[in-house]
């Protein structure tokens, strides 16, 4: 036995401390790299950030001085009086309503189909179900304006047009969303369907008791996704709403636009508004959105 071996056998903490060494030393580089990695993302976070922090201080302004050279970032004066006014030249009860209703009832529709025909493609066996949701899958890559036409005149023959109905009906079923669900579904372990399956659950009960409560995080992402999605849809509600009375607040803002085009404030008072709302629903799910995300491409 070598000497090396032997003092190593009679200082216990010796051997420990050798390898702890390079250890200390592995942790130390990358802790460098760590922070300019998290510097790199405040940069970017910044960049990012900075068009919405401009709009948002230019909301505060008096219309001559948004566009002032060098930028005013503190507003001096702040006029509140621009979400007064706005309110007042413009129907945004009636635009923020539609878009509400739109948005509230396709992200409830989307959630119940996709999770519901999900759990079919996961964890039922059918004659060609890997087919089926190959091409189900693969209708993400066809663009809406490639059948828009087509399914313009369809609805329109069944009377729904210029109705909100004919945007749920558009957006009821999701490509995405039965992706995504079927990619949570799949880390569920298969033993929890079987033992169901042996006390009496249905197929339906399985997917209610089980595989909902299970999936917050994937439904939580696809909320965000779809909530947000509708929200700022602009082609849709143009086809299909022609009526002021029905307008989102997309299409509301473009018209008062066009009616107050160099009134640069009450515009950037109008984008703040509309762009408040999906960021309150990002903050309150944005936990569960990045643990979906995670979690839906694992599997086993």
């Amino acid at each position: 036995m070598s000497t090396t071996t032997e003092v190593r056998r009679a200082t216990p903490g010796a051997e420990r401390a050798e390898r702890d060494v390079p250890r200390t030393a592995t942790r130390a580089r990358p802790s460098a790299g760590r922070v300019l990695a998290y510097v790199a993302l405040a940069l970017a976070a910044a960049a990012v950030l900075l068009p919405f922090v401009w709009m948002v201080i230019s909301s505060l302004k008096d219309n001559n001085d948004v566009f002032t050279v060098p930028i005013q970032w503190i507003p001096d004066p702040v006029v509140w009086q621009n979400y007064v006014e706005i309110w007042e030249k413009a129907d945004m009860a009636t635009w923020i309503k539609n878009t509400l209703v739109l948005s509230v009832g396709v992200t409830f529709l989307q959630v119940l189909t996709g999770s519901f025909a999900a759990y079919g493609f996961s964890k039922t066996r059918f004659p060609g179900r890997d087919t089926l949701f190959l091409l189900y899958v693969a209708t993400i890559a066809v663009p809406w304006q490639a059948y828009m036409i087509p399914q313009f005149v369809m609805l329109s023959k069944m009377g729904l047009s210029n109705t909100l109905w004919a945007m749920l009906a558009l957006q009821t079923f999701s490509a995405f969303g039965v992706f995504l669900m079927k990619q949570f579904y799949e880390t569920v372990p298969e033993e929890l369907s079987e033992a169901a399956r042996i006390d009496g659950l249905s197929e339906y009960g399985i997917w209610r008791r089980i595989m909902v409560p299970l999936s917050v995080p994937a439904i939580a992402s696809l909320v965000l996704i779809t909530f947000t999605n509708t929200w700022n849809d602009y082609l849709g509600p143009l086809i299909y709403l022609r009526s002021p009375e029905l307008w989102t607040l997309q299409i509301g803002l473009k018209s008062f636009i066009g009616q107050y085009n160099a009134d640069y404030a009450l515009i950037m008072t109008g984008s703040v508004i509309s762009v408040l709302p999906i960021a309150i629903v990002f903050l309150l799910g944005q936990r569960y959105f990045i643990e979906g995300i995670a979690t839906s491409g694992l599997k086993g």
